[in-house]
């Protein structure tokens, strides 16, 4: 790794943050359990609270909500992830045209960036951001860092053709699931804050094109609705399941697959994310 920052061309999930009416309560709960520490990063001139919180000093997801507990609710807290464009006008004519639905923005966060949000044609919520001073995510794929970000859907073959047309992936069967690609990535990676990408996955007999990946594709299970789930990487799936039962958090389930074992989490306010060991064949 480089001390360079990390960029995102378009078409690369960059973000994850969530809204939560209790901050503190929220603070209190990822803190122990994901290893945050974090800073105010609230915008001047608005009336929500804003904070970053951060894994060894760098931006690793954020958390928003109301300035104190009387403020406005926001909803069930459900974990957002963005997409990184260069143009958020012409980023959502191409979401629109390929049977998409605007429903936020394009709003100004501040110094940050601007943001805004979609529903794709069988309902599952994203957020585009065209980053300004804030970049998008620092660390990932490290203890208490985000993972991946992964589409929960009712009909994979339709959300195929709507993503590669609205941000030109690549969604392929590669044996372990249905992976989602940004042609060109990994060679970004390498020639920016991972140069060794392409040994390293090499090393673990990862797919073909893995260093392009951005999440995958997943069927619904049982009682869900089409959305975008987020998992965070952890050193020991067990510490942080129990962990996260300490500090009012509910285990929902644990899977073990040839490469993971993870933890799918609710935390005590109701957002639901995953815990993700990697455990890759041979270790």
């Amino acid at each position: 790794m480089t001390d360079q920052q990390r960029t995102y061309p378009a078409g690369v999930t960059s973000w994850v943050d969530i809204e939560q009416r209790d901050i503190e309560g929220a603070k209190a709960f990822y803190g122990p359990v994901l290893g945050w520490q974090f800073h105010d990063a609230t915008p001047p001139g608005i009336p929500t609270r804003y904070v970053i919180a951060q894994v060894d000093g760098r931006d690793a997801a954020g958390i928003g909500g109301p300035s104190d507990r009387a403020g406005a609710d926001p909803g069930d807290p459900t974990w957002h992830t963005y997409v990184a464009v260069d143009d958020l006008d012409e980023a959502l004519a191409r979401i629109t045209h390929a049977g998409g639905a605007v429903t936020t923005g394009p709003t100004v966060a501040g110094e940050g960036g601007t943001w805004a949000a979609f529903i794709d044609p069988q309902g599952a919520s994203l957020r585009l951001w065209r980053a300004k001073r804030r970049l998008g995510a620092q660390i990932v794929n490290a203890p208490g860092a985000w993972n991946f970000s992964d589409l929960h859907t009712s009909d994979p073959a339709a959300a195929r053709r709507f993503y590669e047309q609205a941000f030109g992936w690549e969604i392929a069967d590669v044996g372990l699931g249905t992976l989602i690609r940004v042609p060109g990535y990994g060679d970004h990676l390498a020639a920016t804050v991972d140069p060794g990408i392409h040994e390293r996955q090499a090393s673990v007999s990862a797919p073909p094109g893995f260093a392009d990946a951005i999440g995958w594709v997943v069927p619904l299970g049982q009682d869900e609705t089409p959305h975008w789930h987020v998992s965070f990487a952890v050193a020991d799936r067990d510490v942080v399941a129990t962990l996260a039962s300490e500090h009012g958090g509910t285990v929902i389930a644990t899977t073990e697959t040839g490469w993971t074992r993870t933890a799918l989490v609710r935390d005590p306010q109701g957002a639901v994310f995953t815990a993700s060991q990697f455990t890759p064949p041979g270790r």
